[in-house]
């Protein structure tokens, strides 16, 4: 394990309360298991990664460049909803979870990047090698629209276009815990997965006010200058894409995973988060 220790910076300790506007916590509070993916190409010169600014006025993360993702829906631990790829007991071994978990976090990892970006994860259920589907622009924005709205829940969207969600797309990358000290928490779990051939990120969400791919380098480098702002997990992920130039070098990077939950220090730059880093 490796500590290391990221700095708040202003607009974070303003964020959690640290400069006096904020009561204190009495008890930490729950987290929300909560899957997110990133989406990397690599067609148009070396490795890009597709990246959200979540909008200013959102109560997680405002004005943080993030990846695509969310928290679970109950309805996406559905026992019918179509699969293919490893099994769930596979995935559940992988993620170290229970096979309701294991489902739960994968299928939610796939609809949060159709709700967000529009890119899907799925195949024709009666051809599973056929490739990733082309709905109509008109269906899959008011599939997505209902999705955030809750009025569907993926399994029906994949049962009633003849789909079943590709688990085989997806690679697990990394486990981070939000700390305690934050007033809202998630168990996040972090994938990576190529855009399919003919699919195209378009970033249309509610939650963000801004789209791009960017090198994972490049991004770094702008967070370093004070260009955008990221969480700790994004940062650290983006960092090990950086150490890679292709989409299939990033899905078959061998990193090491465990659960962080980084925790409030005072350091003598200031406030941050200290992390053990496997």
């Amino acid at each position: 394990m490796a500590q290391r220790d990221f700095l708040l910076g202003s607009v974070r300790e303003a964020l959690l309360g640290l400069d006096g506007d904020r009561p204190e916590q009495a008890t930490p509070a729950p987290t929300k298991p909560a899957a997110t993916v990133m989406l990397v190409r690599d067609d148009e010169g070396p490795l890009e990664v597709f990246m959200l600014r979540r909008v200013s006025s959102m109560a997680f993360a405002p004005s943080m460049h993030v990846f695509p993702g969310g928290g679970v829906d109950r309805r996406d631990a559905e026992d019918e909803l179509p699969w293919a790829g490893p099994a769930v007991e596979e995935w559940a071994e992988i993620l170290g979870t229970d096979e309701a978990g294991a489902r739960m976090l994968v299928a939610a990892a796939v609809r949060e990047i159709f709700e967000e970006t529009g890119v899907l994860l799925a195949s024709p259920a009666d051809d599973a090698d056929a490739g990733t589907p082309h709905l109509a622009a008109e269906v899959a924005a008011d599939l997505r629209r209902r999705l955030v709205a809750h009025e569907i829940g993926f399994g029906q969207v994949l049962l009633e276009h003849h789909l079943v969600l590709r688990s085989d797309l997806l690679r697990y990358r990394a486990h981070w815990i939000t700390p305690e000290v934050e007033p809202r928490r998630y168990d996040t779990y972090f994938f990576v997965a190529a855009v399919p051939e003919g699919q195209d990120p378009d970033g249309e969400t509610t939650e963000a006010d801004h789209s791009e791919w960017l090198r994972p380098s490049a991004a770094v480098a702008a967070f370093e200058d004070g260009d955008l702002m990221l969480m700790p997990p994004t940062l650290v992920c983006l960092e090990q894409l950086a150490e890679v130039t292709t989409v299939r070098a990033a899905l078959d990077q061998d990193l090491p995973i465990a659960a962080v939950m980084p925790h409030l220090v005072q350091t003598d730059a200031g406030p941050a988060m200290r992390a053990e880093l496997p």
